[in-house]
């Protein structure tokens, strides 16, 4: 007799500096010629924008195999449109940092009905906006509204006002809001708006599997802290603080080797996994 149906893992990857990389990002500390094969996976104005190695792409497709591959990130829905990653497109993708739950690439109209809700409960954007607005100095570039849900500045690191970033993230928390520094940009989020509370939402679509997750910043650690096993490169704001959980694996690579590493560690673990509980539940039966 057959066990019962094993729940596919669910697997949450942030995008930016943890699977794709622009070239800026790449860190490759080789010679060229032993550099690795690059694969484009985003174009912007019709030029190329963010690439993984081949050897990643290939690993994400086997991952995409054993494992239902969310793409989760704080990108809105027409930035997150851009990305074209290998294989088909995503079942389920989370943009704007949970803001949105992509089924078959359509934002879920349930999902948005709890997230409006949920935004209800603190400060408007309209007073974060005003406010950025109003603080804002010549070291921001561009400050901008991302799906009428959180605001982030385009700014000039090496300008930026020693302190400003803390100032900005005192003010919000009694509002509501928090706030990350992400290479150029300042994100400034709304608590309830989190890629975990999104992440949870798929895995029990998928049927309650295990769930694994990746990612660089200070607003990832929600959804890491929410896995079953976490993973994160050794470069970014997590990287940055040292920011460590017993569940947590950080890979020793840094830049595009580093989303490479971290593909071929949830493929092998997810792989793992499904062999364990496959296994277990044979036995029981």
């Amino acid at each position: 007799m057959s066990g019962p149906d094993v729940p596919r893992a669910v697997v949450c990857l942030d995008l930016d500096r943890t699977v794709i990389y622009s070239a800026a990002a790449l860190a490759l500390d080789v010679p060229d010629e032993l550099a690795p094969r690059l694969l484009c996976v985003e174009t912007y104005r019709a030029a190329p924008l963010s690439f993984m190695t081949e050897r990643a792409a290939a690993t994400f497709l086997r991952l995409r195999d054993a494992a239902t591959v969310v793409p989760t990130t704080t990108r809105t829905v027409a930035q997150l449109a851009r990305v074209r990653l290998p294989g088909p497109p995503a079942s389920f993708a989370v943009a704007a940092n949970g803001g949105h739950l992509l089924v078959d690439g359509v934002p879920d109209p349930d999902w948005a009905g709890l997230v409006r809700d949920r935004l209800a409960q603190v400060a408007p954007i309209g007073e974060i906006r005003a406010h950025l607005d109003t603080v804002a100095g010549p070291f921001v570039r561009t400050l901008r509204d991302a799906d009428a849900m959180f605001v982030y500045a385009v700014v000039e690191r090496d300008a930026l006002p020693a302190g400003w970033v803390d100032d900005l993230a005192a003010w919000c928390a009694p509002r509501g809001w928090r706030v990350s520094l992400q290479g150029r940009k300042v994100y400034a989020v709304p608590v309830p708006l989190t890629k975990a509370a999104a992440a949870a939402e798929v895995r029990a679509r998928c049927g309650g599997g295990p769930l694994f997750a990746a990612g660089d910043s200070l607003l990832d650690t929600d959804l890491l802290e929410a896995a079953d096993v976490a993973l994160r490169p050794a470069h970014g704001e997590l990287a940055d603080t040292g920011w460590r959980r017993p569940h947590l694996t950080v890979t020793a690579t840094s830049g595009v080797a580093a989303g490479e590493e971290l593909l071929e560690l949830l493929a092998g673990q997810v792989i793992r996994t499904a062999v364990s509980v496959s296994g277990n539940l044979g036995a029981d039966a």
